[in-house]
């Protein structure tokens, strides 16, 4: 299970412009704030601070200090400095001062350079005052001071008390700022205010994290290029239009610049979330590589603008990483620090192109082995991200489309524009290798309007359309307008065939963090599909039951009262009496919810089968194979792990192994929970093919649970093993091989027609990531994959449970 965020989201700091709006009179335009409190610094303030120069990732060799001047004469310097505080001062902390001389020049910027790093190899421009402050990349204070002694206040009661501090920025969690600090600092990210220079005396609202962008006096920000000044009520379009901004890769060629009034019309406004909007250009070029949309990011202020509304825009270009570079995820060209001028209203928006069957190209992304394909010249006709970052912040419309991902708890649905393209018989598309990501999935995210609740299968009928947009949760989307309606496909769930009386039938279900801090309602629909949609399996093998308390992290790791009420409700709803069989962990050390302690647990129906209890087992000692005589094999303890010491199972759930007797036959039962896939990068990111990083641990467990299936093998070749659960993973990945390896096993998903391989529907693919896999000795298992959740957009837990019979 991984956790989601909706695109809108963000988690960024945030940044207020400013807005003209008519006044009713025609040409009349007045200047508003979109707080009540902002506006231009009349003179000098700081305008970018940048810690991570030098440091691990960074590109840049030293730290900067950046000020800017909205004013209309030169800001002279003379007898002033900038000065650093730590983030978390002590009485013994001091300030750090870098004396200043010369000016800022009227609407220009003063490039302040500070400490050099070992990393980075970019120079910054040449700056105008150089110091050797080491600061911080994601903690700490600058202030802008007409003394070039040090300051000596340490709380920002007593530095606003003191006249010779013009102006302080916090950043990261300061406690010397104004208002509440910036966010956003790191290694490869600075904390700026936009354009206008606004200036609310609130940091978390005037600066935000975005690409450095070191500017010094002469205007250069490191390739000689002049800094516009903006004016926030002119209404005399600029030089560059917005396919100059978006440029002919994902890195636009004024990334880090400021651009002044960029004509486009409004085409779609986020109130919520990451508040913005989207402008397009009517007039594009004739270049299909060059997208004529963008995001203009308000942050926390709400957008004044309307639909239809056609605006000059004013602000800094960045590139926005949702997730942060580091994810692998690609960026969206945004103008932040806004200020806008709205010429007039309803105006008729520019066509959306029409996304059908052969509109995005089949083949998903080029490969760039080694590096990323941002700085590659876009094709738009080749491969499928590159056509949807070619139509980035524009729109475009979908027909009737097949939603091949139901709707979350944040109103997004996937659907496909391809229904050709590996449809499952229940309408879904199936995931059948990373050379097939299916490119024709697409997230409908409505920007307003009433939940969906769309299942897979449904169709999305009519007209849905509005701007691209991209996020780290599902890539690409369309932050719908306007949205068709949900017609039903009718799918229903699944019910298993009930083993015969001779037959054990074992299953697995992942419960999604059960705890008895859930709803009732939670353990009973579980219930009800373990009795009714299972049909009551003798052993069911569970992953994620948490401790008493669930995510209170006070050293509770007994899980008896979760069990306790899971098999009342089982019972409630005419199932068995079951038992249960589980080792507790050690506290804090299995993964999954802080504080949780999810686990591994057997049930089973002690009508049906016989549970062999051998002492010696516990979270810390490793079950063995041992020898048992006529009987060949025997577990070492019963239920045991398999070696909870090995790194292998480091912040992950160790698997828990059972020895069950059925008719007088020997079953042995390992469940697994393996690591989860965070950390890989993302199927629709920057690196092309995507690294796998969490596939290194996952392959390590494989072969923990492979060489001891061997062990019992290698006591009695006829042994019948039965190996399940959420191994996070497909069935055509390095650690499914790895389990499999020497004919051990058979995963039983491959036994299934390949377009009903699932249990787990993620960016609208259906994949698998349970499994049932089993040893030579069993002969002709009856399985199969129980449809309860995963297409479903009232579903109770993430993953479907699957079953097998064995006679």
């Amino acid at each position: 299970m991984s956790a989601h965020i909706p695109l809108s989201l963000r988690g960024r700091g945030a940044k207020a412009g400013l807005i003209a709006l008519p006044l009713g009179i025609a040409g009349s335009l007045l200047a508003l704030p979109l707080t009540a409190q902002a506006a231009p610094s009349p003179d000098a303030v700081i305008s970018e601070v940048y810690g991570g120069g030098g440091n691990s990732g960074a590109s840049l060799t030293n730290d900067f200090i950046e000020l800017g001047n909205a004013g209309s004469a030169p800001f002279d310097l003379s007898g002033w400095s900038v000065q650093y505080l730590s983030g978390s001062p002590i009485s013994s902390t001091k300030w750090q001062v870098t004396p200043l001389t010369g000016a800022v020049p009227a609407g220009g910027s003063y490039l302040v350079q500070e400490a050099k790093g070992t990393a980075g190899d970019t120079a910054l421009p040449t700056p105008d005052a150089t110091g050797t402050i080491a600061m911080s990349a994601t903690s700490g204070t600058v202030a802008l001071v007409h003394s070039t002694t040090a300051l000596t206040c340490l709380t920002a009661a007593d530095c606003a008390a003191d006249t010779t501090v013009k102006d302080l920025a916090g950043f990261g969690t300061a406690v010397v700022r104004e208002g509440s600090p910036a966010t956003g600092a790191g290694n490869t990210t600075s904390v700026a205010r936009g354009a206008t220079l606004t200036d609310t005396d609130d940091n978390s609202v005037d600066f935000t994290g975005g690409t450095p962008s070191p500017r010094n006096s002469a205007g250069d920000g490191g390739s000689g290029d002049p800094t516009p000044t903006p004016s926030p009520t002119d209404t005399t379009p600029g030089g560059l239009r917005i396919h100059d901004i978006q440029g002919t890769t994902r890195i636009s060629p004024q990334n880090g610049k400021s651009v002044t009034n960029v004509p486009g019309v409004v085409t779609g406004v986020r109130s919520t979330g990451s508040k913005g909007y989207w402008i397009q250009d009517p007039e594009p070029d004739q270049n299909p590589a060059t997208s004529e949309g963008i995001f203009v990011f308000t942050g926390s202020a709400t957008p004044l603008v309307k639909v239809g509304d056609s605006v000059l825009v004013s602000g800094k270009v960045s590139e926005y990483y949702p997730g942060g570079q580091s994810s692998g995820a690609q960026s969206v060209t945004e103008l932040t620090g806004p200020s806008a001028v709205v010429l007039s209203a309803g105006n008729k928006l520019p066509a959306a192109e029409v996304v059908d069957a052969g509109t995005i190209p089949e083949t998903y992304a080029r490969e760039v082995p080694g590096g990323t394909i941002e700085p590659e010249q876009l094709a738009p006709a080749k491969y499928a991200l590159d056509w949807l970052e070619s139509r980035e912040g524009m729109l475009v419309q979908i027909g009737d489309s097949r939603v091949v991902g139901a709707s979350n708890a944040y109103n997004e649905t996937w659907i496909t524009t391809k229904p050709k393209e590996n449809p499952t018989p229940r309408g879904g598309t199936i995931y059948q290798g990373y050379d097939e990501p299916n490119s024709g999935r697409l997230l409908v995210a409505p920007l307003t309007g009433d939940p969906l609740h769309a299942d897979v299968g449904d169709t999305l009928t009519g007209t849905t359309a509005g701007p691209v947009d991209y996020g780290t949760y599902g890539g690409y989307s369309i932050q719908a307008t306007q949205v068709g309606t949900v017609k039903s496909g009718g799918i229903k769930p699944d019910v298993a065939k009930k083993g015969k009386s001779n037959e054990l039938s074992v299953a697995t279900y992942n419960v999604e963090n059960l705890d008895p801090t859930d709803p009732q309602s939670k353990f009973d629909r579980l219930a009800d599909g373990v009795v009714k949609n299972l049909a009551a399996p003798d052993i069911v093998s569970l992953e994620e039951i948490q401790d008493d308390n669930g995510a209170k992290d006070d050293g509770t790791v007994s899980a008896g009262k979760t069990m306790a009420q899971f098999i009342a409700a089982i019972e409630k709803a005419g199932g068995p009496t079951y038992a249960w069989r589980s080792i507790d962990p050690v506290n804090d050390q299995d993964g999954g919810e802080p504080g949780g302690n999810i686990r591994n647990v057997f049930l089973f129906n002690p009508a049906r089968v016989s549970f062999v209890d051998r002492p010696g087992g516990d979270s810390t000692t490793g079950v063995q194979a041992v020898s048992d005589g006529k009987k060949g094999v025997k577990l070492s303890a019963s239920p045991g792990r398999i070696d909870p010491a090995s790194s292998a199972w480091k912040s992950s759930r160790k698997p828990l192994v059972g020895e069950f007797v059925f008719r007088g036959e020997q079953v042995f039962v390992v469940g697994n929970h393996f690591n989860s896939k965070g950390g890989d990068q993302p199927v629709h990111g920057a690196v092309q093919p995507p690294v796998l990083g969490s596939e290194t641990q996952r392959t390590a467990q494989a072969q923990e649970v492979n060489t001891f299936v061997r062990s019992i093998l290698a006591k009695d070749s006829k042994a019948k093993v039965v190996v399940l659960g959420d191994l996070n993973d497909y069935q055509f990945s390095k650690p499914l091989a790895t389990l499999t390896s020497g004919g051990v096993l058979t995963d039983l998903i491959n036994t299934l027609p390949a377009d009903e391989r699932y249990s787990y529907v993620y960016d609208g693919n259906s994949q698998t990531l349970d499994h049932i896999l089993v040893s030579p000795a069993v002969k002709r298992p009856d399985y199969e994959v129980v449809h309860i959740n995963a297409e479903f957009a009232d579903q109770t837990s993430d993953h479907d449970p699957q079953v097998v019979r064995i006679k």
